[in-house]
């Protein structure tokens, strides 16, 4: 503040200091002492944003990668990337082990990542002593009871590295399995069509290539990607993807089939006049390293591992973002819809970039409120 504004008052300070709090969706201290989060008060209908204190839904995780809702209460499965144990987490926040999932190659960025459901099957992506894979597991049992059954391999080979392993799954509304490869280090490879590396792969549960995806007889849906780490629907079929940048800026892009999204070619925006697709929004790479991604309602969310925060998107608006628990809980990994009308997000600090605190990692809930 300048000299000459100093005779502004405290109280005026205050009330000014609230509208900007309202305006950005900053968070504010709960009584409690708990982080809080407060909805921006221009939220339109339809959109979604955090609301109220947070509180642990569990704790003592080590590297927690992805997390699974198996129902509409709060059980759910979670991958831990450098034991690669799937644990089942239950309502009042206890974790017992599912299984391991046997040849994983635990190295820098990989080891078991990604996690899907799909007709009571798990998906799982994870690093193998021949690269990245994805699998089908038989879910055996029920909640309290989880075990991981036959293991079907779906794909395999595919490029992997110490670091840029992509690693999300997700069904989408057409039933299909997507998938994101990084370029595992080889950044031209993300340009070529025939490797897969740097792509968003779609395919059948099976493992199939649909007749539908616009390369013929290839599972490659989208291309020109560094490392994809996050994945998304809106309700209107729009798909969202969050990716890392290497050294200007991360991105989020709506993808379309077939579309290329410019690297190595192009960091962030400017690549239209090339033929590739630029993104949404993009951060410089100190404020984001965007991983995982969920829609609620109208809102993208997206988790930031260095950021150390995490951002709103309207889904109408892509190029805007509101920021709560900005520092509140260091790096955040992923983050999905929770039960009642919560938010779920995953902390990262035990992942060999982090400061652990105590009771790290964890995974944080905090209520919702929608704008009318």
């Amino acid at each position: 503040m300048t000299q000459t504004r100093r005779t502004v008052s405290a109280v005026s300070v205050a009330l000014v200091a609230l509208a900007l709090t309202a305006c950005t969706g900053d968070d504010r201290s709960d009584p409690s002492g708990a982080p809080r989060a407060s909805a921006p008060a221009d939220l339109a209908t339809g959109q979604v944003a955090p609301d109220g204190p947070a509180s642990d839904v569990a704790t003592g995780l080590e590297a927690p990668w992805s997390v699974v809702r198996t129902g509409d209460g709060a059980d759910a499965l979670v991958s831990l990337r450098d034991s690669a144990e799937v644990l089942e987490l239950s309502a009042d926040g206890d974790t017992r082990t599912v299984g391991t999932v046997p040849g994983v190659r635990h190295g820098g960025e990989g080891g078991l990542l990604g996690l899907a459901l799909h007709d009571g099957d798990l998906f799982v992506y994870s690093t193998g002593e021949d690269g990245n894979r994805i699998e089908r597991y038989d879910l055996r049992g029920s909640t309290g009871s989880y075990a991981l059954g036959d293991a079907t391999t779906l794909v395999d080979g595919l490029p992997a590295n110490t670091f840029h392993d992509g690693g999300r799954i997700a069904f989408g509304p057409d039933g299909m399995l997507y998938a994101s490869v990084g370029d595992a280090g080889a950044s031209e490879d993300a340009q070529d069509q025939d490797s897969l590396a740097g792509k968003i792969l779609r395919l059948t549960p099976d493992g199939d290539v649909p007749g539908d995806n616009p390369f013929p007889d290839s599972p490659v849906w989208s291309l020109g990607h560094r490392n994809v780490q996050g994945l998304g629907w809106s309700a209107d079929g729009t798909m969202f993807a969050s990716e890392f940048g290497q050294d200007r800026r991360d991105e989020l892009n709506v993808i379309e089939p077939g579309s290329n999204y410019g690297w190595p070619e192009v960091e962030g925006t400017g690549g239209e006049d090339q033929g590739f697709v630029d993104p949404v929004q993009q951060w410089a790479t100190d404020d984001a390293s965007p991983s995982g991604l969920a829609v609620v309602g109208d809102t993208v969310f997206i988790a930031n591992l260095q950021g150390r925060v995490l951002r709103g998107v309207p889904v109408d608006d892509p190029g805007s973002a509101h920021e709560y628990f900005a520092g509140e809980y260091g790096r955040i990994r992923t983050v999905l819809a929770g039960p009642d009308d919560t938010l779920w997000f995953v902390t990262n600090n035990t992942d060999g970039r982090g400061d652990p605190g105590a009771g790290d990692d964890r995974i944080v809930q905090v209520p919702l409120t929608t704008g009318s």
